[in-house]
């Protein structure tokens, strides 16, 4: 089947992806359900490592827990931006690719520019992510000056209370973008089938939510973290 444009099945496939992954995003991220997830349950314990760090004698555990947070994130920025410049570099060869995924058995055949429409698609997911995980590095540095900023105190003060406290929030902030990022990431994957067949794209995207509820809201880790 050779399609100028997005057929039916297309916009149904498309709607649908765009339904889970933001439909899903409005699910956990907002309300009293993101208390009860993997994020939110985390943030409990972040607030109380600020809160452990003011009891510290010196910051070198902390400087180095934020240093591996950076790490992670840092490396997650930069393998987008490669994967960015694939995707650029793959809208320059469309008749090639499309033609090697013509030979598979129930592929859709598409027109050059139904193609470069699927690697839009990619590309617009890949920018989003890469958006997500830089401010959530800026906003890990933020949290770093702001520990470094909190005084040494033998006892808490409510000054230094309030340093850790906005450094909680500044570091929950920052995981949100980075856990974002980090869905990004699943939902692109979600998408690669469409360039085989709609259908795929609705079941990937479907199964995608699938796992990402049950790793947020049933996993075995969330269940050792809420232990009491």
């Amino acid at each position: 089947m050779t399609a100028d444009l997005l057929t039916p099945l297309d916009y149904a496939a498309l709607a649908w992806f765009f339904l889970c992954w933001l439909g899903y995003a409005r699910f956990a991220d907002h309300g009293e359900r993101r208390e009860r997830s993997m994020t939110g349950v985390m943030g409990g314990y972040r607030r109380q490592w600020m809160l452990s760090m003011l009891r510290r004698d010196n910051r070198i555990l902390d400087s180095q827990i934020l240093g591996n947070l950076l790490t992670g994130i840092s490396f997650f920025a930069s393998t987008t931006i490669f994967a960015i410049g694939g995707l650029v570099a793959l809208l320059g060869a469309s008749d090639q690719a499309a033609a090697v995924l013509a030979e598979l058995p129930f592929v859709v055949r598409t027109s050059p520019v139904l193609w470069d429409l699927k690697v839009l698609l990619l590309l617009g997911i890949m920018v989003f992510a890469f958006f997500k995980f830089s401010w959530g590095f800026r906003l890990f540095n933020h949290c770093s000056v702001l520990v470094g900023a909190v005084p040494p105190e033998i006892e808490p003060t409510p000054e230094t209370e309030a340093l850790a406290e906005k450094a909680t929030r500044i570091n929950i902030l920052a995981s949100r973008h980075f856990n974002r990022g980090l869905r990004a990431y699943f939902f692109a994957l979600a998408a690669l089938p469409w360039f085989l067949h709609p259908l795929l794209l609705i079941a990937a995207a479907t199964w995608v939510v699938v796992v990402l509820y049950r790793r947020d809201f049933h996993s075995r880790s969330l269940k050792i973290v809420r232990a009491d």
